[in-house]
């Protein structure tokens, strides 16, 4: 049998498998219906096809369009009012629609969604939703909300006979407890019990109370301490606005970062701005900000409570006061500094606690500290007599003490030193002041020393050399000794005639007065 016989007898066979009824070969059971050129091009079809797209595309705009209002045959429609209430009920379900795709479309399969369902107008004929799927968001209860505990009356106890119950019952006082939780702070994490009748005791209660006081009154100190002070890069709001009213009035073009750290202050690159009449701007600056945390001064006071410049002020202020007149002290030792030719920065403003100076490099590198510079024996021998030539114009023409001098304040720049770091210097006259010019000519010596420059003296020759003194003593403790005797000296003479008068005895130098 052929291939066509057998397309032939399958129509005919009995009731066998689904498989055998359908043939491979076979002509197709039905066929599709001509439509002639007119019915295409009919008016009709077009608006059929449009309303199956449509309903395609939008169904519940569609869904919302096939209600009563609009197809009912029975409905009076020779009311105006009734027309306005049916194109109203219309427009409230399209623009309900519509906000269900925009819900839809924000919220994806996000697990966290949100919700437009204020903002439909919903209607008592709409059967979208039923009674039982009532979100509980729409309603007024809150179960999240702790249940309002009853209260006691003012007589203290309800209840009559064995059934009385106090304002101290245990499970009454729990109850209380667990809805007070709400009131702390946010920050404390209470945890919810929907429906779960919690009972705290007042014990865990008044723990949990003072904890939470606790907390909160610690970060408010962190957040305080963080506003309010500098200890990170000095750059607190404060400073910020500071730096941000100089580049905008044209002081400074741009700040492009920090180059140096220190315990009591940082210091920052920025390029000069426009030059005023009565101000020159050095093309570029050292912005060094003093951070105004304490911890770095508490043994530091020393150095400006003694100072006659400062010494009335200093009692006056409050600790944060202190950190501006510590930038103050540097601005007027490095004015004295720059009238008497020493190499040092040019000062250019004082912003309270923000002091701007000309900056010790080129190109935004800083220069390197003597500490850091390799320097041929020519170069250390010459940096050696230029630092002790600075030493004796900073003692007798600047009448100051550096008091912190070593090889990490002094710079090499352009083949000379430069000194930096002047805030902490002090008159000849304070009452340390001698204790530490001996101090800065022990580590000027023992570094030239350690660096091969012969010709260097050693700290007590240095020091009679710098303060013209002529102190003869054998060794190290009776100097010092002697040290502190013309330091007593010279306290008991400002003590009883109150004058700042040097009364050590130089060779063929006059005696040093205050400005």
């Amino acid at each position: 049998m052929d291939s066509v016989g057998v397309a032939a007898a399958a129509p005919d066979a009995g009731p066998g498998p689904a498989w055998q009824s359908k043939c491979p070969w076979g002509a197709p059971s039905t066929t599709s219906i001509s439509c002639s050129l007119a019915d295409v091009m009919s008016e009709q079809l077009a608006k059929e096809l449009q309303l199956e797209e449509e309903n395609a595309a939008f169904p519940e705009v569609v869904a919302a369009a096939e209600g009563p209002f609009i197809t009912g045959e029975n409905i009076d429609t020779s009311s105006d009012l009734m027309l306005a209430q049916m194109l109203q009920m219309e427009f409230d379900r399209e623009y309900d629609a519509q906000l269900r795709r925009e819900e839809k479309k924000i919220n994806g399969d996000s697990k966290v969604s949100i919700s437009f369902e204020n903002y439909r107008k919903v209607h008592p004929y709409d059967s979208d939703s039923s009674e039982d799927e009532v979100d509980w968001q729409d309603t007024r209860h809150d179960p999240y909300r702790a249940d309002k505990p009853t209260t006691t009356p003012r007589r203290g106890f309800i209840g009559k006979g064995k059934d009385i119950t106090t304002k101290h019952d245990e499970v009454v006082c729990g109850r209380k407890n667990t809805a007070r939780m709400e009131n702390f702070a946010p920050e404390f994490q209470v945890g919810d019990g929907i429906g779960m009748d919690l009972k705290l005791s007042n014990q865990v209660f008044n723990a949990l109370k003072q904890h939470a006081y606790s907390e909160e009154r610690r970060s408010a100190r962190l957040h305080e301490k963080k506003e309010h002070s500098t200890a990170e890069k000095a750059v607190d709001p404060k400073t910020r606005l500071l730096l941000y009213k100089m580049v905008n009035s044209g002081m400074l073009e741009t700040i492009t970062g920090c180059i140096s750290t220190g315990k009591e202050s940082v210091v920052f690159h920025a390029y000069g701005g426009n030059a005023t009449e009565d101000k020159v701007i050095p093309p570029e600056c050292a912005i060094k900000v003093f951070k105004t945390t304490l911890n770095e001064f508490k043994n530091r006071d020393k150095y400006i409570k003694d100072d006659y410049r400062f010494k009335d002020r200093f009692s006056k202020l409050n600790p944060r006061k202190i950190i501006r007149m510590w930038a103050e002290k540097e601005m007027h030792n490095l004015t004295r500094m720059q009238n008497a030719g020493i190499p040092c920065p040019q000062v250019v403003i004082l912003k309270k606690h923000v002091l701007v100076m000309s900056f010790i490099g080129q190109d935004q590198v800083p220069a390197p500290k003597l500490k850091d510079v390799t320097l041929s024996s020519e170069d250390m021998k010459k940096a050696y007599y230029q630092i002790l030539n600075m030493m004796q114009q900073l003692y007798r023409e600047c009448n100051l003490v550096h008091a912190d001098l070593s090889e990490y304040n002094m710079l090499w720049h352009d083949g000379k030193v430069w000194l930096i770091d002047v805030s902490q210097s002090v008159d000849p006259t304070h009452p340390h002041g001698l204790e530490f010019l001996f101090r800065d000519c022990r580590n000027v010596s023992q570094f030239f020393q350690k660096g091969g420059v012969a010709e260097a003296l050693n700290e007590r020759e240095l020091f009679n050399a710098v303060s013209g003194l002529n102190i003869t003593a054998d060794n190290e403790v009776d100097f010092q000794a002697e040290i502190e005797a013309l330091e007593k000296m010279n306290e008991d003479h400002v003590q009883n005639h109150g004058k700042k008068l040097s009364t050590f005895s130089s060779d063929g130098d006059p005696p040093i007065y205050d400005e």
